[in-house]
């Protein structure tokens, strides 16, 4: 099996490219800057370049993982971070469509609800999220992220590809996710916005595999998160305080995160591996 892998220099990219490896598949990384892979052909330039994405396609290819983004509406101005994600995501999906790529595994975000990067305090529909939640869309990471989708889909319905489109939440290594449950833990609001949730790297990297090689057909969207919050309060009790008012539809029992994560789990067998210390549901 051979994967393209765009993005491949970031945290996840490294650990999704580390994974495959271990899997024995043959992995052709896509890096903005210079980096060394084992075992991996590496192809240096930008995800939105036609040419080098062609470079990376140039062998026949069983799927694509694509990663790369600017990951923050703070990280650009907001043509650089639009234009710069949607253009990436349309060159390296019309060109593997145009390859015969059967599938495609997209970097979707729980930013795009709206509510991480929004000038205004934003507050979801209900709870537990789920997939059917609607975007309020403020800033143009978010929007970036809704066109990927779109772009997804479209590719799905033109070409016959497959794709997928992981919505990950706030996503780190072991100590980035330490750092974050002790803010959380001093003060809760700081989670707000994110639904005080997370995902482990290692488990990211995981879904990402599932997503390239489970037998699958369509364009889907899905939710992942880590089974409990970086929060050691009651989830509902969190709710409460920082976003009173917002229905919850069905219960969300000790520190549970509020977001149903049944769709990947239906469509992968995704199950989150990792907890935080202490962590116990």
């Amino acid at each position: 099996m051979r994967v393209v892998v765009t993005g491949a220099g970031g945290n996840i990219g490294r650990a999704v490219v580390a994974r495959l490896r271990r899997q024995g598949v043959e992995v052709v990384a896509l890096t903005l800057e210079p980096a060394t892979f084992e075992h991996a052909r590496v192809v240096v330039g930008s995800a939105g370049d036609p040419d080098v994405v062609a470079e990376a396609f140039q062998e026949d290819t069983d799927a694509v993982i694509h990663l790369a983004a600017i990951p923050a509406p703070t990280l650009g101005t907001a043509l650089d971070v639009f234009a710069g994600n949607t253009r990436a995501t349309f060159v390296v999906l019309d060109e593997a469509a145009r390859r015969g790529v059967p599938r495609a595994v997209l970097a979707s975000s729980y930013a795009l609800l709206g509510m991480p990067f929004s000038p205004h305090d934003l507050h979801p529909p209900y709870y537990p999220l789920d997939e059917q939640a609607p975007p309020q869309i403020e800033d143009p990471y978010a929007l970036s992220k809704l066109v990927d989708e779109l772009t997804g889909e479209m590719v799905h319905r033109r070409h016959g590809m497959d794709v997928v489109a992981l919505r990950f939440p706030f996503t780190g290594d072991t100590p980035r996710l330490e750092k974050a449950a002790a803010d959380v833990r001093t003060d809760p609001a700081t989670g707000a916005r994110n639904s005080w949730a997370y995902l482990h790297v290692e488990d990211a990297a995981e879904a990402a595999w599932l997503a390239a090689s489970a037998p699958l057909h369509g364009f889907h969207r899905v939710f992942l998160a880590a089974p409990e919050t970086l929060s050691d309060r009651p989830t509902e009790e969190l709710i409460a305080a920082h976003h009173p008012g917002v229905p919850i539809r069905t219960p969300v029992p000790g520190r549970r995160v509020p977001i149903d994560t049944g769709a990947v789990e239906r469509l992968l067998g995704f199950r989150p591996a990792y907890k935080l210390p202490g962590q116990d549901g």
